[in-house]
């Protein structure tokens, strides 16, 4: 690859979000359950391919966390992409199905990376980091619903977690156990409740087509997701049913007892998908990057995505869906900033999921283009702040720039509100105090805002 020049951002939409994602993999493990139907067992982590870029990555670097965080900030600086605020993303199967052991090693590794130093224990690693050049301002761990209990929900607020995806798939039990899947929908929605009550984003894996299922299944399904209090994510990654080599699917679909969307079908369906997601939901993802050599069925197009939107927008249909929205993204696509109305306001949302009041406070101007959010949730016991995300291209700690909305008092805007929320909420329910689930990264921010650490928590009393 050509090095970019003096002042050239490689790869922009990477950052647009507000954040540096780095991904890091974890080493190759059977799943305790079994394997899934669709998934393939190729000697790399499970449900990934030899020649996705992310097991090349970590297969190349014998799957050392550390070395994997720092190859990964290395790229990142190469294209001229801030390093300051880093999304750790855990990928690579049920990582809290290994060894306890392996987790909290690889998590500390994780932050070793992120610290240019070696520390003696997690707890001194994250300490490090809370003002380390390359802070972890948000932590993810993608897991199965029925590998989620209160004993690893302690175990992911110690590595500093704050958002989990739950490899859902699917919402019906005839289908889970076609596919062997190992779970049922009564772990998905305990799962669900039980990360949104200890203030954990919730994000759900979904994939239409699968063995069971139909394109009318599957839209019922996906409206359950969101008319039903048990579920309601706050993000989704859209993954379609494919036929990959290596696992037992292929056997079925050689025999003609199964059969994937077309590319056409598959248009039609995430079309439809997209258009129902609330405001309060983000598609972080659709489709997956499985490479050609793997693929026996299904469409080869991952930029699915986009070809979607731009037919969206030729025809002036606005999806509400976050990502959609992004002020970032925005940007990007009408290519000049001073096109975006600059006539911010605060607009609040509020749903009941899982048993509990969800308030969704969004900065927005006027073509609902959304510059930050913040979810608050309230149960009997607590208050809890689950994200406080401010969007726009990432800047670095303490950086100005006209051209973006982060560090301009977007984040203390919505704070406040969420304390004046909290303490009308205190009358009914008798919340003393508001919890916020932080990425270590980011506890110095909260400090200034009047909060302390007490546990795994930014406390703040009423």
């Amino acid at each position: 690859m050509k090095n970019p020049e003096e002042n050239e951002v490689r790869k922009p939409s990477k950052t647009l979000a507000g954040v540096t994602p780095i991904a890091v993999m974890i080493k190759p493990r059977q799943c305790p359950h079994g394997t899934c139907l669709f998934c393939p067992s190729l000697g790399v982590p499970q449900s990934y391919t030899p020649l996705s870029p992310a097991t090349m990555r970590a297969k190349m670097l014998d799957y050392s966390p550390l070395k994997q965080v720092e190859a990964r900030i290395k790229a990142f600086e190469v294209m001229h992409h801030p390093t300051d605020k880093i999304e750790l993303i855990i990928m690579g199967g049920t990582f809290l199905s290994y060894p306890i052991s392996y987790q909290y090693d690889f998590i500390k590794k994780c932050y070793d990376g992120l610290n240019g130093k070696e520390s003696k224990s997690l707890e001194q690693a994250k300490k490090l980091n809370e003002k380390a050049r390359h802070r972890c301002v948000a932590l993810c761990i993608e897991t199965r619903p029925d590998i989620c209990s209160d004993e690893d929900i302690k175990k992911m607020l110690e590595f500093g977690c704050t958002r989990v995806e739950l490899g859902v798939q699917a919402i019906d039990d005839k289908i889970y156990k076609k596919v062997k899947r190992g779970h049922s929908i009564k772990d998905v929605i305990d799962a669900t409740k039980r990360l949104k009550d200890a203030g954990f984003k919730v994000g759900y894996h979904i994939m239409p087509g699968l063995p069971g299922s139909s394109i009318k299944k599957d839209l019922q399904m996906f409206r359950k997701l969101f008319s039903n209090e048990s579920f309601k994510p706050d993000q989704l990654k859209i993954y379609p049913c494919q036929v990959i080599k290596g696992a037992e699917l292929e056997k079925l679909y050689r025999q003609g007892k199964y059969k994937p969307y077309t590319k056409e079908e598959l248009e039609k369906i995430l079309i439809k998908m997209l258009k129902i997601v609330p405001e309060y939901c983000r598609v972080m993802r659709v489709m997956r990057e499985i490479a050609p050599d793997y693929l026996t069925a299904g469409t080869t197009r991952i930029d699915l995505r986009r070809d979607i939107e731009i037919e969206l927008k030729k025809k002036n249909t606005r999806l509400r869906e976050i990502r959609f929205r992004e002020i970032g993204f925005a940007t990007r696509d009408l290519k000049k900033y001073e096109f975006i109305k600059q006539d911010l306001k605060l607009k609040i949302i509020e749903y009941k999921a899982s048993k509990g009041k969800e308030y969704f406070l969004q900065i927005v101007n006027k073509d609902n283009i959304l510059f930050g959010l913040l979810r608050l949730r309230i149960n009997k016991s607590r208050a809890f702040v689950r994200e406080l995300h401010i969007y726009g291209k990432t800047l670095a700690i303490g950086e100005q720039d006209k051209d973006s909305y982060q560090h301009k008092g977007l984040g203390k805007w919505l704070m406040k509100k969420a304390e004046e929320i909290t303490k009308k909420e205190l009358r009914k329910e008798k919340i003393k105090k508001l919890y916020v689930i932080s990425g270590v990264g980011v506890r110095e921010y909260y400090k200034k805002l009047g909060y302390d650490l007490e546990g795994e928590y930014m406390i703040k009393g009423l």
